[in-house]
């Protein structure tokens, strides 16, 4: 039986057919944890990404998009290492950044332009080359279908959950899988953020259509988030096509399921936001169109005022309002209506009736964790009588925030 609903399995990265994926320690970390992953993609892959738009980024950035230019995509292996961004390193991060990949290449039988690298870490700090490649023997060894969690785990810096998902469905009496990790817990702001995360899929897609499919689930996914309102200098996020060649007919179904996968990991950042204790969702609807109610969720989403708000379970609407006033979206106050959870907080132009208490401790509930899976907490705005709608995530700001951020050492 055919369907297009997609369930979650078991694994990560590696769940489609022909993935492979290792991670160790080798040492580029003081805390002794995993820090080193590999991913290796079937012949045949097809590599598309977005990268930061920041003007500081890492040279590994320069190198991922110049190299999936050259090859067209026919992108084998990603390297990722956590520990050291070598971003602002000078010209030895362009030197250990194409020596630790040709290094990979040659383990693998590939030329070093099918492989990338993506780092994470420290800004200024260079990748200790001698821990790699002295590593790189027992990564490549290493690799297998069951590498996905050891690859999930090394990728994390400040992270303190391991992000990775699977789903699967039936596509044209065809069995098709995507897999996910990604990391990122600071520094992570709409326009990509200081974040990695992977994409596998092992349906055949034509490169032009998955390469416009990426870009848009980035933007309502990795582009929806936000924790602090700063970006960095390394984000990248890379998706994997494979396979025999999908019936077009499937692919809405397919961009669906990519959606899916995707939003759960950036979910799952803004959830693990530094010093964070929920995640808090913005549902903006009835703007002119998406782009308008886009700005206006990512606005308030990234408002510290609105985030320290959430922190201290205060249901203080005019936060909210505030930052819709200045998102630079034009409204009328008397079509605005504001909910935290299901309690109605302001409509035509003015505040309603609301026992404050109350709201108070359904946010304090989902801060104190008692929602295991439904813990979020939910903003929804009508702002008009048209059909543009957005969703953006982030989560609240707390005192350890600050605490993490005054010495950020890994």
């Amino acid at each position: 039986m055919e369907s297009s609903d997609w369930s979650p399995i078991s694994g990560g990265i590696t769940s489609p057919h022909g993935f492979m994926a290792s991670g160790m320690a080798a040492g580029l970390k003081p805390s002794g944890k995993k820090d080193l992953a590999l991913l290796y993609a079937p012949e045949g892959s097809f590599c598309s990404g977005t990268f930061t738009k920041s003007i500081a980024r890492a040279y590994c950035v320069e190198l991922c998009i110049e190299r999936i230019k050259v090859c067209r995509g026919k992108i084998r292996a990603v390297l990722i290492n956590s520990g050291q961004a070598n971003a602002c390193t000078g010209n030895r991060g362009k030197i250990d950044s194409e020596l630790i990949t040709q290094q990979v290449a040659q383990r693998l039988g590939l030329s070093s332009e099918e492989v990338l690298i993506c780092s994470t870490g420290v800004i200024g700090e260079p990748i200790p080359l001698d821990r790699v490649t002295n590593s790189l023997n027992d990564l490549v060894e290493n690799l297998s279908k069951k590498g996905s969690l050891d690859a999930a785990n090394a990728i994390l810096t400040t992270d303190l959950q391991v992000k990775q998902i699977a789903h699967e469905t039936i596509l044209g009496k065809r069995r098709v899988r995507i897999g996910g990790m990604a990391k990122g817990s600071g520094m992570i702001h709409p326009s990509m953020a200081t974040m990695l995360s992977y994409l596998t899929c092992d349906a055949g897609v034509r490169p032009d259509i998955w390469s416009s499919m990426v870009k848009r689930v980035a933007d309502s996914s990795f582009n929806a988030i936000t924790v602090d309102g700063d970006t960095s200098t390394n984000d990248s996020f890379l998706a994997f096509s494979t396979g025999e060649l999908l019936d077009p007919k499937y692919l809405p179904a397919l961009e669906n399921g990519l959606h899916m996968t995707a939003q759960y990991l950036a979910k799952a950042i803004a959830r693990d936001g530094e010093g964070a204790n929920c995640l808090l969702e913005i549902k903006v609807e009835g703007a002119k169109n998406d782009l308008d109610a886009r700005i206006i969720a990512r606005t308030i989403s990234g408002s510290s005022l609105v985030k320290t708000a959430i922190h201290g379970s205060d249901p203080n609407w005019g936060r909210i309002i505030a930052a819709l006033g200045r998102a630079g979206v034009p409204c009328d106050l008397k079509d605005i209506q504001l909910w935290i959870g299901p309690y109605k907080l302001f409509a035509d132009g003015m505040p309603m009736n609301f026992d404050r208490k109350v709201v108070s401790d359904y946010m304090q509930e989902k801060l104190n964790g008692k929602y295991l899976i439904d813990d979020k907490i939910d903003i929804r705005l009508i702002v008009g009588m048209d059909e543009g709608s957005s969703i953006a995530w982030g989560c609240d700001l707390s005192d350890q925030y600050v605490r993490i951020n005054a010495d950020y050492t890994t």
